[in-house]
């Protein structure tokens, strides 16, 4: 299930270069995602969702993103991220007191990533 190299390229400029989750520009070291999941089962010859590996499913990401989101779907992800403000209210003590000296302001905007924002 390895892009070939022409191919990667493509998935690469979908967004010039940049990761369509967050918007960083993508250095050497990026990952090509599937927007919706393959999911892979014991090791790499066993897949579900197979017909999810097709050249308009992939998307750039940079390793961060891709390593969070996982095997989790578009809204699953979206929902994660945002689930985050709540544990570090509940968990984090540093949080809590970095908010309550200003350094931090919660702004209760929804997450929308960067291909929502751009036009590819």
């Amino acid at each position: 299930m390895k892009l070939k190299k022409a191919e990667r390229e493509l998935v690469r400029q979908k967004y010039d270069g940049h990761c369509a989750y967050c918007g960083v520009l993508l250095g050497d070291r990026w990952h090509a995602d599937h927007l919706e999941p393959v999911i892979r089962v014991v090791d790499e010859r066993v897949a579900e969702h197979i017909d999810n590996h097709n050249l308009g499913n992939m998307m750039p990401a940079c390793a961060p993103c891709n390593i969070s989101k996982g095997r989790q779907t578009l809204e699953g992800w979206r929902d994660w991220i945002a689930g985050h403000v709540s544990s570090l209210n509940n968990y984090h003590p540093i949080y809590r007191m970095a908010k309550s000296y200003g350094l931090i302001a919660e702004t209760g905007t929804p997450v929308v990533f960067y291909f929502e924002k751009v036009t590819p």
